[in-house]
């Protein structure tokens, strides 16, 4: 009974609050000011104080009987309250810092866009130091590449590193010397790559058709056969006309077929450039693309196209005879009476 006693008394202090007192009172006197004379004011007082009483106990009764939800209500709303309050006093807090970072901020602006720009240019200083140290290791870099006949690599590497040299480094005053070195190597590199190419379209194809008649006369030797020497069979021989023969004579239509051939191809560093001599000389001719010096190239083959084709007519008259000498010793050595 005095548990319930004191809850009962935490809820009508309660009540209390929340709710305004002078209305009732206002309500009281307002029913007591109806009656015309004394006694019918005191019958309505104590008809007032006994339903007062009577609401009183049938309050206490209530809260006896739903003792512990009340507790558990009244709890709970007193940590709800706790709670509200400390987030107002926290978002208060939370406001009054805004503003305090706010007013810091704009005080401050000028001297934090300076920091970011500072920042900024930090940072593409490093990306310059990192691309000068990258182009001085270029020369070395690109002497390797030429030794092993890797020339696609060698002249993209080449090309980017004049490229930066002459764009964002163009100021960079300590690297004059090498700028100038490395504007001269590109400058001559398409000579080099014209030679090659050279060697593969006029010496190397007939190189090859060489090797097979060595091959067919050595064989017909081994064999002793005395017939005449058979005609060398070039049909199936791989040469630079057969590998643009497909895009040479091809409709207008696929016109874009040896371009996109000569795009796809690609230089593996792991492998002998000179293995296949068509993808060989698409390198090459990759690699004069990637120099703008293909009108050059051209002008090069046509000056030098009668003077290859002579060297050639010379090589296999040469390759002919002594063929034909050598043939005719072993027939004679055969024929002997011995």
């Amino acid at each position: 009974k005095m548990a319930a006693g004191e809850a009962a008394g935490r809820y009508r202090s309660t009540m209390s609050k929340s709710k305004d007192p002078s209305g009732l009172l206002i309500s009281v006197i307002r029913t007591l000011s109806t009656s015309d004379d004394v006694e019918d004011r005191e019958t309505e007082k104590g008809r007032l104080e006994e339903a007062y009483e009577k609401c009183d106990r049938d309050l206490d009764e209530l809260i006896v009987q739903h003792y512990t939800e009340l507790t558990t209500a009244i709890r709970t709303y007193q940590s709800i309250t706790e709670r509200i309050t400390n987030s107002r006093n926290k978002i208060k807090q939370v406001k009054e810092n805004l503003l305090s970072c706010k007013m810091l901020l704009h005080c401050k602006r000028d001297e934090l866009r300076k920091l970011w720009i500072e920042g900024i240019e930090h940072k593409h200083v490093l990306n310059l130091l990192d691309e000068i140290e990258n182009i001085k290791q270029v020369p070395q870099k690109l002497e390797q590449c030429m030794a092993s006949k890797h020339y696609l690599n060698a002249t993209d590497m080449l090309v980017s590193a004049v490229d930066s040299l002459e764009g964002p480094l163009l100021q960079v005053e300590g690297l004059s010397d090498l700028r100038l070195e490395l504007h001269s190597k590109k400058m001559n590199m398409h000579l080099v790559l014209i030679d090659e190419l050279h060697r593969h379209l006029y010496i190397k194809s007939t190189n090859r058709v060489g090797q097979r008649s060595k091959e067919k006369g050595r064989i017909s030797s081994l064999v002793k056969d005395a017939s005449p020497v058979p005609l060398m069979d070039v049909t199936n021989l791989s040469t630079p006309r057969k590998f643009l023969e497909t895009s040479q004579f091809s409709t207008p239509g696929s016109s874009s077929m040896r371009e996109t051939s000569l795009l796809e191809i690609k230089e593996d560093t792991d492998l002998d450039p000179e293995e296949n001599s068509n993808i060989f000389m698409g390198i090459l001719i990759k690699g004069l693309a990637k120099l703008k010096k293909i009108p050059e190239t051209v002008k090069a083959i046509q000056d030098r196209l009668e003077q290859e084709l002579k060297q050639i007519v010379k090589r296999s008259t040469t390759q002919v005879a002594d063929n034909g000498y050598q043939r005719g010793e072993n027939l004679s050595q055969e024929n002997q009476p011995r």
